[in-house]
């Protein structure tokens, strides 16, 4: 699909008047931020914010304390329950600002109170793996969105994408590919089982 299509669809749910939530999913290395920022830049802060799903990660510390820091960006690694609890109250702006938490990768930890949303910006846009996901506390994510996409690009490109993207974060290259195959690959198979109940998938 074309890319001014989708700045087309996302306009139409960016009407003034009430708040919508588009989500954008896909496995990880999709695009899914990339694609997220550019909609958000060409409808405009007036219109549209994005609250990444990243945001929910849990700190290093309690992945840690769990015992699961070599899983970090499986299902069970992420407040679930809390990122629900944001997309409720973003879907019911009671007058007053929004403070959603951002994802910060160059300390790979989450940091609370970093992204604003105006109640008077009618759309949200929200991106992460696994906000089709329908286990657990997940379940109550894709009931509270008006639209969600998935991403669907081509697996080596995907893969290529996410070893480089580990690099730049400052993971050796053999170690970077590595954690790709052993940890990313893993979910993006987990998340490849919610692609049927999107409303678009983008190719």
């Amino acid at each position: 699909m074309e890319r001014t299509e989708l700045e087309r669809r996302a306009r139409a749910l960016a009407a003034p008047g009430s708040r919508r939530i588009l989500g954008i999913a896909g496995p990880p290395g999709a695009g899914k931020s990339t694609l997220a920022g550019h909609l958000a830049r060409v409808l405009g802060p007036e219109l549209a914010t994005v609250v990444p799903m990243d945001g929910f990660h849990l700190a290093q510390a309690e992945l840690l304390r769990l015992g699961c820091a070599d899983r970090k960006g499986a299902p069970d690694t992420f407040d679930s329950a809390g990122y629900a609890a944001l997309l409720r109250r973003l879907r019911g702006p009671a007058g007053g600002v929004v403070y959603a938490p951002a994802f910060d990768r160059a300390l790979e930890e989450p940091v609370a109170g970093s992204i604003p949303v105006d109640p008077r910006v009618p759309l949200v846009i929200t991106e992460g793996n696994y906000l089709l996901h329908d286990a657990g506390e997940w379940a109550a994510v894709r009931p509270l969105l008006d639209e969600v996409w998935f991403l669907a690009p081509d697996d080596g490109l995907r893969v290529r994408r996410l070893i480089a993207r580990h690099v730049r974060h400052g993971k050796e290259e053999a170690y970077a590919a590595r954690w790709v195959e052993r940890s990313d690959e893993a979910n993006a198979r987990l998340v490849a089982a919610g692609r049927a109940r999107a409303d678009l998938v983008v190719e």
